[in-house]
């Protein structure tokens, strides 16, 4: 049996250029949308100086938010010690879980061998 192969012209296939991102604008031409465009700050490119802005372009501090406060620390310390007692608690019931589910196998194991002391007889004193 034969194999089809398709037909394939030279006008299927494009080679793109490929251009580093160093320029203060992003490919195309277009301008980024968002909030930092319609109030320029200190650290925002502007249209009057498209040379200087070009380290600050990939600067995240158009993004930042000035404080009034500082830092609640305490607040934070919580926080840390919730996520670290929901990680203990999740990683023990994981843990049971695996003992559980071996013990399980274990004991369906024994059962399907056709043993008949398979079932772990507790004592108590």
């Amino acid at each position: 049996m034969k194999t089809q192969r398709p037909i394939i012209s030279d006008d299927e296939h494009v080679v793109l250029k490929f251009r580093p991102r160093t320029s203060a604008h992003p490919p195309g031409g277009r301008e980024e949308p968002g909030p930092a465009k319609s109030s320029p700050t200190k650290s925002s490119p502007t249209k009057a100086s498209p040379a200087k802005a070009s380290p600050s372009a990939n600067d995240l501090s158009r993004y930042e938010q000035p404080r009034d406060e500082g830092d609640d620390f305490r607040h934070r310390m919580l926080a840390n010690v919730a996520a670290l007692a929901f990680t203990v608690a999740l990683t023990a019931i994981g843990i049971w879980l695996a003992v559980s589910i071996a013990d399980l196998r274990k004991t369906q194991d024994c059962v399907l061998m056709g043993r008949r002391d398979c079932a772990g007889i507790s004592v108590t004193p």
